[in-house]
């Protein structure tokens, strides 16, 4: 997280690797996409919440556009974060003590996942968060799999918005990021620091990041060989968590929450 449109197109290759099978949930030999095909594990299937659930328990995601089907994704090398060892830079740990906001989870979803695919990065055109994806992954939310941290702040005359947010699923004791948009500076950080005390606290050992990216890289995430990411899984992904994920605010410097009716009312509004 995030994934850009133009890293997928150049990484693509010619040959398109073998379609799954839509009776069963097996995927391909994961060890020889990741030799031949640039890590693309498969093509087409489905995106029902049992088919995602098993590809994210063997290392595959989805990440494809509305130029290509459904294309299923495990690279050699992983990005990955544990939570307690997320790094907070000097800026970073000021604008965490010093702004009013409040970080939440679980309150705005369909919102975030929304903000995800609709917000503009540079270089970047259109979206690999089709509508397919945000359905996909709203069912995983529904199913109790998909989790969302959300970044609110107020204006002047005390409205509450949207700022950032990130969402992921989680299985287990990991949590594989999937998405992070920030219209405030530094939200999408500030959110990430949150979220990842929030997962540890509740027992979460391992944040799947999947791609390299400077941002990442910058808040402690690292590269790790894909064996050892594939044995992280087969440990922790068959854990329980010590807490459950939950729903509701988990830190607020301003002086009161926001009413859950008010998060609906704002969300239907499109603020």
């Amino acid at each position: 997280m995030p994934k850009q449109r133009e890293t997928l197109t150049a990484i693509v290759p010619d040959t398109l690797p073998p379609q799954l099978n839509p009776d069963t949930l097996d995927f391909p030999d994961i060890a020889t996409a990741q030799r031949t095909r640039n890590g693309l594990v498969a093509v087409g299937g489905d995106l029902s919440v049992a088919r995602l659930l098993a590809a994210y328990r063997q290392g595959v995601f989805p990440w494809y556009d509305q130029y290509h089907p459904i294309l299923w994704w495990a690279f050699a090398e992983r990005m990955v974060l544990p939570p307690h060892e997320i790094h907070i830079s000097r800026s970073l740990e000021k604008a965490l003590r010093n702004r009013r906001y409040c970080i939440s989870v679980n309150l705005a979803f369909r919102h975030v996942i929304r903000r995800c695919a609709r917000t503009y990065r540079p270089g970047q055109q259109g979206t690999w968060l089709t509508e397919d994806m945000q359905q996909a992954y709203t069912a995983l939310h529904h199913a109790g799999h998909a989790h969302s941290f959300e970044y609110w702040y107020q204006d002047e005359r005390q409205r509450w918005f949207l700022g950032g947010g990130l969402y992921g699923v989680q299985i287990g004791r990991m949590f594989f990021g999937e998405s992070m948009f920030s219209h405030i500076r530094d939200a999408s950080k500030m959110v990430l620091a949150h979220a990842a005390a929030h997962l540890h606290q509740c027992g979460t050992a391992l944040i799947d990041c999947q791609l390299h990216t400077p941002h990442l890289a910058s808040l402690g995430a690292r590269s790790i060989p894909f064996a050892e990411f594939r044995s992280q899984l087969d440990h922790y992904c068959p854990q329980e968590l010590a807490a459950p994920i939950g729903q509701g605010s988990i830190f607020n410097t301003c002086q009161q929450d926001p009413p859950p009716q008010y998060y609906k009312f704002m969300l239907n509004k499109g603020k």
